[in-house]
């Protein structure tokens, strides 16, 4: 099966401002969830986006919040330590993907400009990305124009829903769903503690 949706973000309108509904809906769901607020409307921006520019792929914030979940436990790091433009106020760089026992080689791919390493990969930002994926698709959330910066929480959750419907899966799907997650992370246990995750927010989002 795959977890369920949540309440669901406000509709993307094109041409106008939806940052206060967004924002009423993020706190609501913050309240329930104990997500920070702040974190929540990255996560429902980027659902809104994907509704619009894919909606086939039926991607639920509550997705997107149990892989945030799941990466911050396992990276030992605080989402709610996040500056106003979304940016993490200590970036999160993963150990060294150096083939050490149980950790994977991935040799350099970005010349240590993401990561400050230039022999050996590492994970980087609240999503916990690898350079080349970062590079591949990354996206700019407010559309300024800048760089797009996997440390800040609202580009790091439109790339990741981006990379999750990349594939031309339906996410409301049980088959969809796991196919997207199992490209996100190879691991079964990943995915179970995303789906867990997930679901209970979704639940959370929707309780009385």
């Amino acid at each position: 099966e795959a977890p369920r949706a949540g309440l669901a973000a406000p509709v993307d309108r094109p041409q106008v401002s939806d940052q206060a509904e967004l924002d009423a809906w993020a706190t609501r769901v913050a309240d329930k969830t104990h997500i920070p607020a702040r974190v929540l409307a990255a996560y429902g921006r980027a659902e809104m986006w994907m509704q619009r520019q894919k909606p086939t792929c039926h991607l639920s914030w509550a997705t997107l919040a149990g892989i945030g979940r799941v990466e911050t436990e396992r990276g030992d790091f605080d989402l709610a330590a996040i500056a106003a433009s979304g940016r993490l106020v200590k970036p999160v760089v993963g150990p060294p993907l150096d083939g050490s026992p149980g950790v994977p080689a991935v040799h350099d791919s970005d010349g240590g400009k993401l990561d400050g390493d230039k022999a050996w990969d590492h994970a980087i930002g609240p999503m916990q990305f690898l350079p080349s994926t970062w590079k591949k698709y990354q996206e700019r959330a407010n559309g300024d124009g800048g760089a797009p910066d996997p440390q800040n929480v609202d580009d790091a959750a439109f790339t990741a829903a981006r990379f999750l419907c990349s594939g031309g899966d339906d996410l409301g799907t049980p088959a969809g769903w796991w196919r997207a997650i199992l490209f996100y992370n190879q691991a079964v246990a990943y995915g179970q503690d995303v789906f867990s995750a997930a679901d209970a927010y979704a639940e959370a989002s929707v309780a009385p």
